[in-house]
């Protein structure tokens, strides 16, 4: 599971994503040359910016980059594209770098090495047959094992996902700083994420009750 995750954090947008979304390198013009503007005044080297189309299977929007070292690369859905100003968009462009530069891509690595210890109690309740033997016959030792399995990890998960929420929500207010304090206008990090979250539907009411 370890190596699996590890190896798709690193093939999925080289070599999976362009097998459904076709990725187009960006056009020199106002948009290219004002992201690379800002990934140079940051420190963040860029060998490549791309177009990706999403439009062809959803509405939402999307911006992500791949790459390690000095071969990352920017990858902008064409929906974003066409819903936020030029400003707009290199704020969230700068929410993006700012998870590279707080060090949350690599914390999200590493929580893939704890794997192993999340499901340990899982492994060790299933392994014990003094306790199933009590419940189930010898012959259903195998389904009573499956059972014991799923009852246990989904306590285990739901605690995990909370912890993970939390997390990640600390993460995200981060990458919001990072942009506000490396953008010329914050303003326009603000006016970016209300156009983001009314595209994806989500409830702003709700949103800025949740932050406090």
């Amino acid at each position: 599971m370890i190596v699996l995750s590890l190896a798709i954090q690193f093939i999925a947008p080289t070599w999976i994503m362009p097998l459904f979304n076709k990725f187009t390198p960006m056009e020199p013009g106002e948009l290219k040359s004002a992201i690379l503007k800002y990934a140079g005044s940051v420190n963040f080297p860029v060998t490549n910016i791309f177009v990706i189309d999403g439009s062809k299977r959803s509405s939402k929007s999307n911006a992500f980059f791949t790459g390690f070292g000095r071969n990352k690369r920017i990858a902008l859905f064409d929906t974003l594209i066409a819903r936020q100003s030029v400003p707009e968009m290199v704020a969230v462009l700068a929410h993006e770098v700012g998870h590279y530069k707080k060090k949350h891509i690599l914390q999200g690595l590493s929580s893939v090495l704890c794997t192993p210890c999340a499901l340990l109690p899982v492994i060790v309740i299933s392994r014990q047959s003094r306790f199933i033997s009590r419940f189930f016959h010898d012959k259903h030792a195998r389904i009573c094992r499956a059972s014991v399995l799923w009852l246990t990890l989904y306590p285990h998960r739901l605690v995990l996902s909370i912890l993970m929420q939390m997390i990640s929500r600390k993460n995200e207010y981060e990458a919001d700083r990072f942009a506000a304090a490396t953008i010329e206008q914050p303003e326009n990090l603000v006016g970016a994420l209300k156009k983001l979250a009314t595209t994806s539907l989500s409830n702003l009411r709700l949103i800025l009750f949740m932050s406090g």
